[in-house]
Parts: C-alpha cells; sequence; structure tokens
C-alpha cells in the first residue's frame, strides 16, 4: 500500500474541515490551510462529497462542510475510496487478489499478509475526530 499525494490531501482537507464545526470554509482558505493547490483539492473535495464525507454550498457565501460526524468517517474507508486496497501485495488482497507465479509455497505471502492485516486494523480504528482530537 502506498498513499498518494491524493490521499493525504484529502486527509488534510478532512481534518481542516473537521476543526471547523460544520462552518462552511471556502477551497481558497482550505488550500491556504492544507497547502494544497486549488485545482487539485477541487479535484480531491468532488470525490469526497461522491463518498459522502464532505457537502458543498455554492455561491458567495458558499463552501465545504463535513457530510458526516467526524467519530463515522473511517480512515481506512477513506483510504481505500480514494487508493485503492490497502494491500502491500495483490497476491493478499482481499478485494483486488492478483494471482502470482510463486503462489504455492511463497514465503513472503504471510509476511505480506501480515501487513495488510496490520495497517487496516490501524486505519479502521482510527477516524478523523482521533486525528483531529490527537488521539493517535
Amino acid at each position: 500500500m502506498k498513499v498518494s499525494s491524493k490521499g493525504e490531501y484529502a486527509l488534510r482537507a478532512l481534518i481542516c474541515l473537521g476543526g471547523m464545526h460544520s462552518k462552511l470554509i471556502s477551497i481558497e482558505k482550505i488550500s491556504e490551510k492544507t497547502l494544497v493547490p486549488v485545482h487539485y483539492l477541487e479535484q480531491i473535495l468532488l470525490q469526497l462529497k461522491r463518498n459522502g464525507y464532505v457537502q458543498s454550498k455554492r455561491g458567495v457565501n458558499g463552501g465545504y462542510k463535513l457530510g458526516k460526524n467526524p467519530k463515522e468517517i473511517i480512515i481506512g474507508d477513506v483510504i481505500r475510496n480514494l487508493e485503492g486496497p490497502l494491500a502491500p501485495m495483490g497476491c493478499v488482497s482481499i478485494t483486488s487478489y492478483e494471482s502470482c507465479p510463486l503462489e504455492e509455497g511463497c514465503l513472503l505471502k504471510p509476511l505480506w499478509a501480515l501487513v495488510r492485516d496490520k495497517i487496516a486494523e490501524l486505519l479502521d480504528n482510527t477516524t478523523l475526530y482521533d486525528l483531529i482530537e490527537r488521539k493517535i
């Protein structure tokens, strides 16, 4: 699993919005606080909106706010929605399995499965609220 800039920036944006207590915040302000270029942020926020993590309002007093309570936003789900499977290798992916020529007797597969499980456990037990409140 590799988290791209998209995943990193999405989490930054969610943390920014989560700290605003349901107030609308302009994309320019989010960009300023997260150091994410507005053009790229627009694409990320659109994807977060499609997944129900954010809501938007157009117009002069428009902007973005969280679409869910921070306690309901599980970081593992956000990463999977934006980046795909958490498995470091396709041969241990639960949702996007890819066969391997060394499948039988591969001594690395148990290691990759353990890495997948530990990453999933951590991300699936961390909420946006945990990040905002610095509980992790």
